[in-house]
């Protein structure tokens, strides 16, 4: 529980400095496309660091589901994948970066499948 919270914690004070400094200083950098991307990366960053965070405190209630674990490690592993691909896109133009994007958005949907799965399982 202590590492998704702290992971998710981190991952959510990332995402809110990121959109902030795409905003502001990358504003004159960039341009509109490569800005879109560096966005979509603060964007589902943002949605996974909570994700993380609700993680975190269902293991709290059920700290014997395996699937959490899973779901957990597939939404830290997909951010870093996902929104640091394009992070690393959007700065460096260097477009074969964005083959890799996909790894990260199927880990993203990994996590939401196992938690769904520990939902109907909980609920039964």
């Amino acid at each position: 529980m202590k590492l998704f919270l702290m992971l998710g914690s981190i991952s959510g004070f990332l995402s809110v400095a990121l959109g902030a400094f795409g905003a502001h200083a990358l504003k004159e950098k960039l341009d509109e496309y490569s800005l879109g991307i560096f966005h979509t990366g603060v964007t589902y960053q943002t949605t996974h660091a909570l994700a993380l965070i609700a993680v975190a405190f269902l293991i709290k209630w059920y700290p014997d589901s395996s699937g959490l674990t899973w779901a957990g490690w597939c939404f830290a592993i997909g951010t870093l994948i996902f929104s640091g691909s394009l992070y690393a896109l959007a700065a460096s133009g260097v477009k074969v970066l964005g083959a890799i994007t996909p790894i990260g958005g199927l880990l993203f949907l990994v996590g939401w499948a196992l938690l769904a799965i520990h939902a109907w399982k909980a609920v039964s």
